[in-house]
């Protein structure tokens, strides 16, 4: 599996370049080759994505979760608005300082959805087919889904499997699950 790195230059005219780099690596295992659970995967999704939106926004998330549900990635951040954009919204006539604040950080992350993706790609190993983006001026919630071409391929937590003999377990002792005759 490839790992691609972006990197993003300003040219002189002020056009912003994106320049991508490929290397070896297995995307969705760990640093011993095994595959990561899906815990895990959505661990390093919260991380890039904080780490993003301080880069790209200049401001991180107070809280971030992602949750992976088969070929869907959906991403919540918590708090994203900068004090400039808080101010925007509560001073400028209402509807318009919504609308402008929505149009601006729509713009951001159409230019930004190529290192977006690439980072999905990276932790997932599956190629983003969609990304959709909305942002609440009231809350200063964030919402990034990313629809994938099929679901990642993870492994089980141990937490997971132990739950479900757990599960086998007390279903047997129940009656609940009928024994063979």
């Amino acid at each position: 599996m490839s790992i691609n790195t972006l990197t993003q230059s300003v040219e002189a005219n002020g056009t912003t370049r994106i320049q991508s780099h490929t290397s070896k690596s297995s995307a969705v295992c760990d640093h011993r080759g095994v595959p990561k659970t899906q815990g895990e995967i959505e661990a390093a999704i919260c991380r890039g994505m904080s780490k993003f939106e301080q880069e790209y926004m200049g401001r991180g998330p107070k809280d971030v979760r992602a949750h992976l549900i088969g070929d869907l990635l959906m991403v919540r951040l918590q708090d994203v608005l900068t004090a400039a954009e808080r101010h925007l919204v509560s001073t400028v006539a209402s509807e318009k300082g919504r609308e402008l604040l929505k149009q601006t950080r729509s713009q951001l992350i159409e230019v930004a959805r190529p290192a977006l993706e690439l980072l999905v790609e990276d932790i997932t190993g599956v190629k983003v087919h969609s990304l959709h983006h909305d942002i609440s001026t009231v809350t200063g919630e964030e919402m990034v889904v990313f629809s994938l071409l099929e679901a990642p391929d993870c492994r089980q937590s141990k937490k997971r499997q132990s739950h479900q003999q757990s599960d086998w377990d007390s279903s047997w002792s129940s009656g609940a699950v009928r024994r063979p005759t």
